[in-house]
């Protein structure tokens, strides 16, 4: 393989641009950190990190594939390597189910209820790309599939997947449609032209206060399973500081500029960082 087609490939998994597997890192590991009550081990860490970083490699070789004719009437994806024929569809999908099958090389160390759900998982997965096509609301079904680390993290640790799980998933999806429609806010003007789904055009004027509205949600549910698991002081401190990112956020978006939507998306996993973090040191002081 040519150095040249090495750089495109690592364009194509977005390899310069972290942010995107650090939103679905840290609500995995602290899932991982409630499932377990604490420290989960080094092995399940390593699974779940590498596993992460793979599965949504993988998953931006069937995004591009499936978006190739829309992203070129995109400006922010006019340039991405399946959209300009630098990289191959054959290509991009044999990368694609590549990863993948190392991800799943990881999920064969853990358990068989972790096993199972994985084929969950890679079916919503597999899904989301042509959610746009039909979904209003895309970015809900986004927000399972970028959920979907926390019940396989309690399967992962716990061998069965409890209420909780579902739980944190559900308060997890508010939090992936509040970034994700963020994220389309940048794109309205040209998903309206070319006739894509999203929720930044599904829901208008409404968008920034739905926002507002999915971060409060995500921080009551995280905060109400969070609540006699850690001790006040620290889950307070943690959602004082997660909440005024968010009201951050805000000053970023209430005036639907492109350049401030994007940067308000890109810094994201800050919040979810600033949650898992509480959670670490939460676990560690019980």
């Amino acid at each position: 393989m040519s150095a040249g087609k090495f750089s495109l490939y690592l364009d194509l998994i977005r390899w310069n641009r972290p942010a995107g597997w650090l939103l679905l890192l840290w609500p995995s590991l602290a899932a991982l950190w409630i499932a377990a009550h604490g420290f989960p081990g080094w092995h399940l860490v390593a699974v779940f990190t590498l596993g992460t970083i793979l599965m949504r490699s993988a998953g931006c070789c069937v995004n591009d594939v499936a978006d190739r004719d829309f992203d070129r009437h995109v400006k922010r994806t006019a340039q991405r390597p399946v959209t300009t024929g630098a990289v191959s569809v054959r290509e991009a999908l044999v990368l694609g189910a590549v990863l993948a099958l190392l991800a799943f090389v990881l999920v064969l160390t853990t358990n068989a209820v972790a096993i199972a759900w994985s084929f969950a998982a890679l079916a919503i997965a597999l899904v989301y790309p042509y959610a746009k096509r039909f979904v209003s609301m895309p970015q809900a079904v986004l927000g399972v599939a970028f959920s979907f680390g926390i019940p396989m993290a309690f399967a992962a640790v716990q061998s069965r997947v409890p209420l909780v799980a579902w739980v944190l998933l559900l308060g997890n999806l508010f939090w992936v449609i509040a970034y994700d429609t963020e994220y389309a806010m940048v794109d309205r003007d040209d998903d309206i032209r070319i006739g894509m789904k999203t929720s930044a055009i599904t829901l208008g004027r409404a968008d920034v206060p739905v926002i507002m509205a999915c971060y409060a949600a995500y921080l009551v549910i995280w905060g109400a399973v969070l609540a006699g698991r850690i001790p006040a002081a620290v889950l307070a401190i943690t959602l004082a500081v997660a909440g005024g990112q968010a009201a951050w956020h805000y000053t970023l978006i209430r005036r639907r500029e492109r350049e401030s939507c994007f940067r308000a998306f890109r810094v994201n996993h800050w919040l979810a960082f600033t949650v898992f973090a509480g959670i670490v040191a939460g676990y560690a002081m019980v």
